[in-house]
């Protein structure tokens, strides 16, 4: 009877590690948590045919939109830990506690692969009286609360940028003008209502090319190759190495608890696809960073950002909670 059961256990054993061996053996659902047509949309929608490839099998991708992207988070949390679902998201999860949006965030999730992260650069009206970081500064000491900083609420990008300019230089007393999105903001900005706006690179380059805006900072701790010749904050001041690099990014998870050769396959087929030259040159065509990070530098990556954004909105009376009340600890500490 005894070497029955252990014949038994060994026979589950192999099965259980062939099963892990062929995965996927079926469909895998990936949950994009925006709408068709967006960012993060565009980017899943790129890199996974790659995926796929060097993964053996299907993903089939589905847009679940609603409460910030909580929805698709809260669905891929609740789903089985089997790497069968995946969770195609963005930045936004890591600010939900201290914006009062939900009460999970991606501390529940491994990441699979951080794939690419924009980069905020500082652009001002071309007839601005200032023509980088430092002048701007100055003006703005000299002329307090005359420049008009464009805003898209809080926890956009602008309002992030903001907060880091305000927590560097002690203070930054100027005002705010909200737009419905950056696309408007940027219009705003060529158009004069406002004389400095942050944004993304990929959404302010064309108009930066064209001479309709100017670069006062790309908000980096090197320089950007698709502006080789704008300065980088970091030369002005090398206390904003505390919070970057930063920027929206994109990355692919699966809930805590799925096999590591789950994980390892996964993030394998993901290295692969962010490889792929028609991917490669997508990500550098809208002036987004190619990354491809996993594990303890995804980890890293991950948590670096969370402290240095939930304090900053914290620090500018942006948020709902204190990063406190989650374990978020103020960068530094």
């Amino acid at each position: 009877m005894k070497r029955m059961i252990i014949g038994a256990l060994s026979a589950l054993a192999l099965t259980a590690t062939a099963a892990v061996a062929e995965y996927p053996e079926k469909e895998i659902q990936g949950i994009i948590q925006w709408g068709a047509g967006g960012s993060t949309d565009t980017v899943m929608r790129s890199v996974t045919p790659h995926a796929e490839e060097a993964l053996g099998g299907t993903v089939v991708m589905q847009n679940m939109t609603g409460a910030v992207g909580a929805i698709a988070l809260n669905h891929v949390a609740g789903s089985a830990a089997d790497g069968y679902t995946l969770l195609m998201g963005a930045e936004n999860p890591l600010l939900y506690k201290v914006m009062g949006l939900g009460d999970k965030d991606y501390s529940e999730f491994t990441p699979i692969s951080i794939l690419a992260r924009g980069t905020p650069v500082l652009v001002a009206n071309p007839n601005s009286p200032f023509n980088d970081y430092a002048e701007m500064m100055a003006y703005i000491k000299e002329n307090p609360g005359e420049v008009k900083f464009g805003s898209t609420g809080p926890g956009g990008l602008p309002s992030v940028v903001t907060a880091m300019i305000s927590s560097v230089e002690g203070g930054l007393d100027v005002t705010a003008v909200p737009y419905d999105g950056d696309g408007p903001a940027l219009t705003g900005l060529q158009g004069g209502a406002i004389d400095v706006m942050p944004a993304v690179l990929g959404a302010a380059i064309e108009g930066i090319r064209a001479g309709n805006m100017k670069v006062l900072a790309i908000m980096d701790v090197a320089a950007n190759t698709k502006l080789p010749d704008a300065p980088y904050i970091t030369q002005f001041n090398d206390a904003y190495n505390t919070y970057l690099p930063w920027g929206p990014f994109f990355g692919v998870f699966v809930p805590n608890g799925t096999p590591d050769d789950v994980v390892a396959k996964l993030s394998a087929a993901y290295a692969t696809g962010a490889q792929h030259p028609d991917f490669v040159q997508l990500m550098d065509d809208r002036g987004f960073t190619l990354m491809a990070i996993t594990g303890d530098e995804a980890d890293a990556f991950l948590s670096k950002w969370q402290q240095g954004t939930a304090w900053l909105l914290q620090d500018a009376d942006l948020t709902k909670a204190s990063p406190e009340e989650f374990g978020i600890a103020r960068p530094g500490e």
